[in-house]
């Protein structure tokens, strides 16, 4: 029995042991997976600030502001008004939440109201490129039945709109308009109430030249929903067709007094932009052009060695206040040189002036666009990150009313917590958490360098001349793993400045991506938290780093950042700064 006991004794331990050392495998297995996915990145705070040479002018902010008004990534402006209140979007590309819409009371002042798209349903993004996405959004009120309207192109899925009785409340999932070939619909809702949409669609018959396209007009059934039958063809290549002019596009209709007029882009984006109309006592047409196109214009007359140089004006919407006053919001840039801007495409405000003829005028051919406009009966605002000179710092609160925000919690469909400012590039993925004013990002495996999801929350670079900053608390484990600042223009045309390891040894390093991506700079630094800046100077940027409680040490100076150009990247977007994260930085 004794024997029997001991060897039961014996088995059982035996039993326990093999079972302890099961489940010590199974936990440090956990342990190990655990880790795998708990690697995170933790940023303090995000601070900026904008210093341009052109913004450093005093003026009277109850009738002069500064131009642009909306600074920075903010292209093809579209504008309405319901009551006192202006609202208006801007192109978003591939950056979710899609269309961002601000509004003001004044056209000057501008507040963030959230962003029209803030649904993946609404906006589907996988796989494209940055510059892909949201083309030219446009927004239109309905008085008829009291919806706002916002119609666009997504180059990834096709032309749709959205719309809404309140847009504080939402927009509608998405309704797709199959019958648009081509880009930028717009809008128009006669005093009737009968709809329209026009847009830019390949020529009738083919294109005889490379660049000529044609706006469309289709009649619209708003209870419905649809477009009504086939299209029209109402302006073929654009205006002055002797000079076989290129890519006609961005096309709004409005109606003043007995006329009907129809307000066209042309020239492409670049230096050649412009802005053209003409008018028909119908909107089927015919068209009579105005002889004095183009209404708007930097392309030509003006001295290239001008001072705070603007360029690229076009692509323009106008509004009426109420008051028999007309005011155009259209996109321009602001170049350092050769006609390269790392800032993007802001929007600009300028006055109309109406011929006794009857034809808009936007700007008066030869002249320069000013940095100050003037406009009476302003009130300055408490606070403005839109326009001028500025200054802001993120400390991730969540109570955004105690940071002075309204607003910067009113996002939806992951953007819980943080402020308006940032935007997700393509498909949102919930790697973040903000708590105890703090970022903190898990490290998804993709990287700047490819269309996938990525641990990244992006804002605008607005001024030429700028310090962005931040710290982090982060240690990588491997030589993938990298966390810190990014500055984006397109895939292949980007910097990452971020603490990394190689060999075991931590380090921060900076890379610079223009096609190929290469490695610039790097220096050994210590365990612990790590704060990185950067210091843009138009064409030249500075980038620095200061281990914990220590100074800033300069990792590189004077660093060529044109691959942050459009002229140089090819792309649509404006440069976005980025706090970034990856578990594969390639």
């Amino acid at each position: 029995m004794q024997h029997d006991f001991q060897t039961n004794k014996t088995s059982t331990r035996m039993k326990t042991s093999t079972r302890m050392k099961k489940l010590a495998t199974l936990s440090l297995s956990l342990a190990l997976a655990a880790g795998a996915q708990a690697q995170t990145a933790q940023f303090d705070y995000f601070k900026y600030a904008g210093n341009d040479a052109r913004f450093n002018v005093e003026i009277d902010k109850t009738h002069q502001y500064y131009n642009p008004v909306l600074a920075g990534f903010y292209p093809d402006p579209s504008i309405c008004r319901v009551g006192d209140t202006y609202y208006l979007v801007n192109s978003s590309f591939t950056f979710f939440p899609g269309v961002p819409l601000s509004t003001s009371k004044d056209l000057v002042n501008w507040t963030p109201a959230g962003h029209v798209l803030d649904r993946p349903s609404q906006v589907p993004l996988k796989g494209q490129h940055v510059s892909g996405g949201i083309f030219a959004p446009a927004i239109t009120y309905n008085k008829k039945n009291k919806t706002f309207y916002m119609i666009t192109t997504n180059v990834g899925a096709g032309n749709f709109f959205v719309k809404t009785k309140d847009p504080s409340k939402g927009w509608s999932e998405p309704i797709y308009l199959k019958k648009i070939d081509g880009i930028d619909p717009s809008f128009f809702f006669d005093d009737n109430g009968k709809g329209y949409i026009v847009h830019n669609g390949p020529v009738v018959g083919g294109a005889d030249y490379e660049g000529q396209r044609a706006i469309r007009l289709f009649e619209f059934d708003v209870k419905g929903d649809s477009i009504k039958g086939d299209f029209k063809q109402i302006l073929r290549g654009g205006t002055h067709v002797e000079a076989k002019p290129i890519w006609i596009e961005g096309p709004h209709l409005f109606k003043k007094g007995k006329f009907y007029y129809l307000m066209c882009a042309e020239g492409g984006t670049g230096g050649w932009h412009s802005e053209v109309i003409l008018r028909a006592k119908n909107p089927m047409g015919p068209w009579e052009e105005n002889p004095n196109n183009p209404i708007l214009t930097q392309r030509t007359g003006l001295d290239p060695n001008r001072k705070d140089p603007v360029s690229s004006a076009g692509h323009a919407d106008i509004v009426e206040d109420g008051k028999g006053n007309w005011w155009a919001v259209f996109l321009a840039c602001r170049p350092y040189e050769e006609d390269m801007y790392n800032t993007g495409r802001d929007t600009y405000l300028l006055p109309v002036t109406w011929s006794k003829d009857g034809w808009p005028e936007i700007l008066k051919k030869n002249t320069p666009i000013s940095t100050v406009g003037e406009k009476a009966g302003l009130k300055p605002a408490e606070k403005n990150e839109f326009s001028g000179n500025f200054s802001y710092t993120d400390h991730f609160e969540t109570n955004c009313k105690a940071n002075g925000e309204k607003s910067c919690c009113a996002n939806k469909a992951g953007l819980k917590d943080l402020n308006p400012r940032w935007m997700f590039l393509r498909d949102f993925k919930d790697c973040y958490k903000v708590a105890d004013k703090k970022l903190t990002m898990n490290l998804l495996p993709g990287n700047i360098y490819k269309r996938e999801p990525m641990s990244a929350i992006w804002t605008r670079q607005q001024h030429g001349t700028f310090t962005a900053e931040t710290e982090i608390n982060f240690t990588p484990r491997n030589d993938k793993e990298i966390a810190g600042l990014a500055l984006l223009q397109k895939e292949d045309h980007n910097f990452v400045l971020g603490k990394t390891m190689k060999k075991g040894q931590l380090l921060v390093t900076l890379t610079r991506a223009e096609k190929n991506n290469v490695q610039i700079a790097s220096a050994p630094v210590k365990a612990g938290k790590l704060r990185l800046k950067v210091e843009g100077h138009d064409r030249y940027y500075d980038f620095y780093y200061a281990e914990e409680g220590g100074d800033w040490q300069l990792l590189a100076k004077g660093v060529d950042a044109s691959n942050l150009s459009t002229q140089k990247s090819g792309g649509f977007i404006g440069a976005c700064i980025g706090l970034y994260a990856s578990s594969n930085k390639e």
